[in-house]
């Protein structure tokens, strides 16, 4: 099995821009990223409405729409459910997204992040995506042609992810955050998000597929492991073949910002080929290099097993802060949006407030206390969620 080129999929939401300035998109250097991505043979785009302080959809309409034929392009874009009070903003916001945009319908359109919080609410008695009704008014575009695929963006636990895909079967996709660390996150819980879908029977668009950046480089001791087998292939190379055995995958979308990055995931992802036993074996090994590269290391995380803290597994409360520490960018990872959902689905509890939380110590079975390791990682997370 081969990765067909129309599966690697470009990212609007880290565009080269001007002055440091998210709002500023700098089409000079945009451009000619857009043209080496299409004349490579790829013409999958993924914007939001927020990206970019919500200017992004507009750089696809400027760098893309304007600039092609519509037809042959793929545009996806994305509803803000955290944004969303009531069901009247629902249809000027998708109004808007199509202006924004300067097209009559979207090829793959997604309900973004959705999330315990969102679709059942904190006292899990249901979320503002229920009471506003927006999976009725996404239905109601695909059946008038303005959306022509219906999915969701997911960051949330398995339980969640199966009950809405039962409960919402006219979903034609879901976009997931898969990559070789998140596989098997305890908290993120890829392969088991992943398994849900497609027993679903549904599409999958993987996001994350480089963590954000954090796999395009790893601790010199993984890389050497990783080169001894595999000579000629890139480090990143392998986060994309890692995907490669997946079944059901519409596009794996890639975040850029250089017209580099561009040429290195077209040479990386073109004629691609799954990963063979040996070679999993060695990224297996490079995995624990590189989780226990991480202030916390997978033996000490290891002790808390069996632990619960605020109504959460201890190690899963360590292992996500620890990985969020080796990431480019440690406050913007796919891992913060999830132990606010784990907590609302869990224990009902809000993440933002502090008499949510009261005192607790966690004893390791040694009798060391273990509390303010825990106290430490949770609070860093609780200070960054999104």
């Amino acid at each position: 099995m081969e990765l067909a080129k129309s599966l690697l999929g470009f990212g609007m939401m880290r565009l080269p821009v001007i002055n440091g300035n998210a709002s500023e998109i700098d089409f000079e250097k945009l451009n000619p990223m857009v043209d080496a991505f299409m004349e490579a043979g790829f013409n999958y785009f993924d914007t939001s409405y927020v990206y970019h302080n919500g200017m992004s959809e507009e750089a696809v309409k400027k760098a893309v729409v304007e600039r092609y034929p519509r037809e042959k392009i793929q545009l996806a874009t994305k509803f803000p459910p955290f944004i969303l009070q009531e069901e009247a903003q629902i249809e000027p916001i998708f109004k808007e997204q199509l202006q924004k945009l300067d097209v009559d319908y979207v090829n793959y359109y997604m309900i973004h992040n959705v999330q315990t919080v969102f679709y059942d609410g904190l006292d899990g008695k249901g979320g503002i995506l229920q009471k506003a009704h927006l999976f009725e008014h996404m239905k109601k575009w695909k059946e008038t042609g303005r959306a022509k695929n219906i999915g969701i963006s997911f960051h949330s636990s398995p339980a969640l992810l199966e009950r809405v895909l039962t409960e919402h079967p006219e979903l034609d996709f879901v976009q997931l955050a898969i990559n070789y660390i998140d596989w098997d996150s305890e908290m993120v819980q890829a392969k088991s998000c992943y398994e849900i879908a497609r027993k679903h029977g549904k599409q999958v668009i993987v996001m994350e597929p480089v963590k954000g950046g954090g796999l395009a480089s790893l601790p010199q001791e993984a890389e050497r492991i990783l080169k001894a087998e595999s000579p000629e292939q890139s480090v990143v190379s392998w986060a994309f073949r890692f995907l490669a055995s997946l079944d059901g995958i519409i596009t794996i979308l890639s975040g850029m910002s250089t017209i580099g990055q561009v040429q290195d995931n077209i040479k990386t992802i073109d004629g691609i080929s799954p990963l063979s036993d040996k070679e999993r074996d060695a990224l297996g090994k490079a995995v624990k290099i590189y989780r226990d590269s991480a202030p916390i290391p997978t033996d000490v995380i290891e002790k808390y097993r069996g632990l619960t803290y605020h109504g959460l597994s201890a190690t899963a409360i360590l292992e996500t802060y620890s990985i969020c520490q080796v990431q480019p960018n440690p406050a913007f990872t796919d891992d913060i949006n999830y132990p606010k959902n784990a907590l609302a689905e869990n224990v009902h509890v809000d993440i933002d407030y502090d008499e949510s939380f009261p005192e607790e110590t966690v004893l390791l079975p040694d009798g060391t206390d273990g509390t303010p390791l825990l106290k430490q990682a949770e609070g860093w997370l609780r200070k960054y969620h999104f």
